[in-house]
């Protein structure tokens, strides 16, 4: 089994900054990806940012420019640095890696961004 534990969220002012972190635990052999995604009340969850082992990065379009992804693989760990934060981004969000053996994802518990305007 393997353990995402999510840090970071809270309440923040329009145009505000947090930084997201996630470390996973647990069985496995290597991490394919780590990424976050969200999900505000009544909407699907979708994803925010993706990080692959070898560093290369996708984010989603809302998010491009405001939102950076890294990651620490010595620590198995990936960060979410959010800058110029909108009411929009208000949403749970959720850290997902991708490990091997056989590439299965697993989910944090969420952890919840509220920007206030």
């Amino acid at each position: 089994q393997v353990q995402l534990v999510e840090s970071g969220g809270g309440l923040v002012q329009e145009g505000g900054s947090l930084r997201l972190s996630c470390a996973a635990s647990g069985a496995f052999f290597s991490i394919n990806a780590m990424g976050w995604y969200r999900q505000a009340p009544g909407k699907q969850r979708d994803l925010v940012a993706v990080i692959i082992r070898g560093g290369s990065t996708n984010y989603a379009d809302s998010v491009k420019g405001r939102f950076t992804i890294s990651r620490d693989n010595a620590k198995n760990t990936v960060y979410l640095q959010m800058n110029s934060l909108k009411p929009e981004d208000t949403a749970v969000y959720y850290c997902n890696a991708n490990v091997e053996p056989r590439a299965v994802n697993y989910w944090g518990k969420g952890t919840l961004v509220t920007v206030s305007s």
